[in-house]
């Protein structure tokens, strides 16, 4: 089970988010991400459980908790959406907005 952790301490790191989920059951990994620029936290991870069971126990027992001053918020992970890549406008130039016309 993939779950999803947000809120968390810019503090946390990788193995204590794993030593908060591994009273659960047993921890497949559990990864805290991290700022591409700045390499700081950007305050969520995710944690993979290796049985369901153990995952609804550990998001039961863990949400809400408070950790370093931050109440947790544990969610079963949603699979990403894909990227565009783009903004939400039509790459159809002549959708208007001008474009590259001239008159």
């Amino acid at each position: 089970m993939n779950i999803y952790v947000s809120n968390l301490s810019f503090n946390t790191s990788d193995v204590e988010l794993n030593e908060l989920f591994a009273r659960f059951g047993s921890v497949s990994s559990a990864k805290v991400i991290m700022d591409r620029e700045t390499g700081r936290s950007r305050g969520f991870g995710f944690v993979e459980m290796a049985s369901d069971e153990e995952g609804k126990d550990a998001m039961l027992g863990l949400n809400n908790k408070e950790v370093e001053g931050r109440a947790m918020s544990v969610s079963i992970a949603k699979e990403r959406e894909e990227r565009s890549g783009g903004n939400s406008y039509s790459n159809n130039r002549n959708s208007g907005g001008g474009g590259n016309r001239r008159w």
